[in-house]
């Protein structure tokens, strides 16, 4: 068994909208020196192919999916368990 790790990111300088409404959160519950927050998801996907599959399966997700290229960046890993 396999299991694909994704780590989805908004790139450097798009706007997010979550990670302000965050910081402000915390700064209200008196967290001090928060210069900024960001957000991303973490996927996990568990799969039952080879290895080499997996990651060209993988790989096929983020593009048709998880990823929009425009304003995200991300990483990923396939590794077996």
């Amino acid at each position: 068994m396999l299991k694909a790790t994704i780590i989805v990111k908004l790139k450097e300088g798009v706007d997010d909208p979550e990670g302000k409404t965050i910081k402000h959160s915390l700064e209200l519950l008196n967290f001090e020196g928060i210069k900024e927050v960001k957000v991303a998801k973490l996927y996990e996907i568990y799969l039952d192919l080879s290895l080499e599959d997996g990651k060209k399966e993988v790989e096929e997700m983020i593009k048709k999916l998880l990823v929009n290229p425009i304003i995200h960046d991300y990483e990923f890993r396939v590794e077996e368990i």
